[in-house]
């Protein structure tokens, strides 16, 4: 299995909006190196979601429950989707900042490759955010 971060503006779509669709399909992904993570991705992946440019924080976790196809929002042929469903919210957001400022994360690509919407998490830093989620 493999792990994910997924971003979204809390503004344009949020978790608790997520959460009321029940699955959805990650579009919009204008970036070579974020739609490689999506061509990666596999059923069965879990993906944290996280609140971009307001809260700045992770706030559940999805799954992957199909994989990576083109997107139906271009006729680009070079831009795919791929489909996620809530798993579960986490207890307390874990926030940038607070990723920032442990050791443990401090290579975690959310900080390395800011500005990557769709990043690959190690198991170790998924284990790790979930823990600091639980508390």
């Amino acid at each position: 299995m493999n792990y994910w971060l997924i971003k979204s503006e809390p503004e344009k779509y949020s978790w608790d909006e997520f959460v009321a669709d029940g699955r959805t399909f990650w579009d919009g992904v204008r970036n070579y190196a974020a739609r490689n993570n999506l061509r990666d991705m596999r059923e069965g992946d879990l993906a944290f979601f996280y609140h971009s440019n307001e809260g700045k924080e992770i706030v559940g976790i999805a799954k992957v429950v199909k994989e990576a196809y083109q997107d139906p929002t271009t006729d680009d042929t070079n831009w795919v989707v791929v489909e996620f469903s809530p798993v579960e919210k986490l207890k307390t957001p874990v926030t940038l900042a607070q990723i920032k400022a442990d050791e443990n994360l401090k290579d975690i690509q959310l900080v390395r490759l800011s500005r990557l919407s769709v990043a690959s998490i190690k198991p170790k830093e998924f284990d790790y955010i979930l823990q600091l989620g639980s508390n």
